[in-house]
């Protein structure tokens, strides 16, 4: 049997001035800095990886992360509606210019259920899509590697599921920064490792982007 690794992007910094919780919504965009993200994970997989598939979610910004990466390869860009976004009962309100909003009473019967959860789609659901699109990519790049461009709930469900954490968590503690990947290593069928990197780690600090989660290089430079 031979390795074959799928990484799971993460889409590049989005144009929201807004600050909604977008969600599914389509129309929204990668940002100049976005573009940048998408640019520099191309780059860096061009330099030294055997991509053979990139596959993104339907979104726009999931689209125009992989493009670049799927450029330098002379792939096509392929969608697959199974990465992406989670559904979300707070899709369009301005959460991140205000978070105190979800604190609204009208807001309460939302949260009965925070380890389904309750405001939106469950987990297990999650996990199942994801995992059917992963176990598909590997026959495909097998002895090779894929990209799959999602966005951050389901790449951090799914790597919740392979750790055996319980789903529930804290969305502001997710490692699942903006364009970082999440590489997963497989001999044959069986997930032998796996690793959270951030090829783009640089740009971080440019990014306006309120997204709960928390970045690698973010962290790195607090502590010093």
């Amino acid at each position: 049997m031979e390795l074959t690794t799928v990484h799971l992007v993460r889409h590049g910094e989005v144009d929201n001035p807004e600050g909604i919780l977008y969600g599914r919504k389509p129309g929204f965009h990668l940002t100049e800095l976005g573009h940048n993200m998408a640019r520099g994970i191309g780059d860096t997989f061009f330099r030294g990886h055997d991509v053979r598939l990139v596959v993104t979610s339907p979104l726009e910004r999931a689209i125009e992360t992989g493009t670049p990466t799927a450029q330098a390869f002379g792939l096509p860009v392929i969608h697959d509606a199974r990465l992406i976004e989670a559904d979300n009962f707070f899709e369009g309100v301005a959460v991140n210019n205000n978070r105190l909003i979800l604190a609204h009473p009208k807001f309460w019967s939302w949260y009965s259920n925070p380890c389904k959860p309750s405001w939106g789609e469950p987990y297990t659901e999650i996990v199942e899509r994801m995992s059917g699109v992963i176990s598909e990519t590997i026959d495909i790049a097998y002895g090779g590697e894929a990209v799959l461009v999602s966005h951050q709930l389901p790449i951090w469900t799914m790597r919740r599921f392979l750790e055996k954490k319980p789903f529930a968590h804290d969305p502001r503690k997710r490692e699942c920064s903006l364009a970082s990947v999440t590489s997963l290593t497989f001999l044959g069928k069986q997930l032998i490792s796996w690793k959270y990197w951030e090829p783009v780690a640089e740009l971080m600090s440019q990014a306006c982007d309120m997204v709960p989660g928390t970045s690698e290089a973010e962290t790195k430079k607090s502590n010093k």
